[in-house]
């Protein structure tokens, strides 16, 4: 059978070339038919304006499945994993068109890497040409990539839990941040979480900003029995884990109207708060009608026209009892923080009261 020629499509006054358009990305679900590659890339150059107020002049992995997704398919967990059908790209491949920039980066191992920076739509198409179907943005923008200009709350459904508890948790902590004078900024996470965003002033570190989210996961924990900041799951429940450490250097969210390896193609979609009250199924907004539902106009348009402190959030990281929480394992071990062992396996005694092996 010949192979389908190259397909153009155009992304303001660029043409963006397509290869093997007619391959298939997402097989059909009982809301989309077969998604193809091509479609995948015109729906980058139709979301392309939001999408670009959300990871425009931001250092963005791209999350890539270059033989598209299918049930099953697994992602890589990291670069010595050779077995993943999808995989992060933190290091702009070779061969990129002049027009897609980079931007230097440091890793927490302290090794640096020139990232994705798009500056333009035709940058994210030109990525959904190479298998991008998800994009990975930091909470920073050149030229000041170590002072992060977003809080993000990371709500993540555990066994056992739904999007309607998500939905509950979200309005719970949109409340709690406007006692505190912040606005948050809620969009679906594809699945069955919520992810809220809080635009915030520039001077804080990361690390400041990660026991900002901890405050808030902590206060959120006496407000509502279905929260928890527990960072090993055998000691979550049927609770929402908020991820403190999505804050963090390196660690990012799903961008605002992303594709997510799931079925059926969904998006994850900024709304409204009373929006997302009344949504009955995430996977309604997806492919095939999210470019329909931001006719209607971006819910985020305006997010970064005021920023706001997080002193209030770290006075209640200051005053809520619990301390230091576990950083991530790629993560030197930090000053306070509990041992780096699931507790259904620790030995009390093979531990001293800074949380350190006692060696043998």
């Amino acid at each position: 059978m010949p192979k389908t020629p190259a397909a153009e499509v155009a992304v303001g006054a660029r043409s963006v070339r397509v290869t093997s358009p007619d391959r298939v990305v997402y097989q059909a679900t009982e809301r989309t038919g077969e998604i193809t590659k091509l479609q995948v890339c015109q729906y980058f150059a139709a979301v392309g304006e939001p999408l670009m107020r959300a990871v425009g002049e931001r250092p963005t992995a791209m999350e890539r499945w270059p033989d598209g997704w299918r049930e099953g398919m697994r992602l890589a967990t990291g670069p010595q994993d050779r077995e993943g059908d999808g995989f992060y790209q933190k290091r702009l491949p070779k061969g990129a068109p002049d027009y897609v920039e980079t931007v230097a980066i440091r890793f927490p191992s302290g090794r640096t890497a020139d990232e994705l920076c798009p500056t333009e739509p035709a940058a994210l198409v030109w990525a959904a040409q190479m298998g991008a179907l998800t994009f990975h943005p930091w909470p920073v923008r050149r030229p000041d990539v170590d002072h992060p200009d977003e809080l993000r709350i990371d709500l993540d459904p555990q066994d056992g839990t739904t999007f309607a508890d998500a939905q509950r948790v979200a309005q719970v902590t949109k409340e709690l941040l406007e006692e505190l004078g912040l606005r948050g900024y809620p969009k679906t996470s594809g699945n069955r979480g919520v992810h809220i965003y809080v635009p915030i002033h520039t001077r804080w570190t990361f690390d400041e900003v990660r026991h900002a989210a901890i405050g808030l996961g902590r206060e959120l924990e006496r407000r509502d029995g279905g929260v928890t900041t527990a960072w090993w799951k055998e000691e979550r429940g049927r609770r929402l884990f908020l991820d403190y450490n999505q804050n963090l250097r390196d660690r990012t969210i799903a961008s605002a109207w992303s594709l997510r390896a799931r079925p059926g193609a969904p998006v994850s979609t900024p709304m409204t708060w009373q929006h997302l009250a009344d949504v009955t199924d995430p996977r309604d907004y997806n492919l095939t009608t999210v470019p329909d539902y931001l006719a209607g106009g971006d819910p985020w348009a305006g997010m970064h026209d005021h920023s706001y402190s997080i002193e209030p959030l770290l006075q209640l990281w200051e005053t809520l009892p619990g301390g230091e929480l576990n950083w991530p394992p790629d993560y030197p071990k930090q000053p306070g923080e509990p041992p780096r062992v699931q507790p259904s396996k620790k030995v009390a005694a093979h531990w001293d009261a800074d949380g350190n092996r006692i060696e043998s």
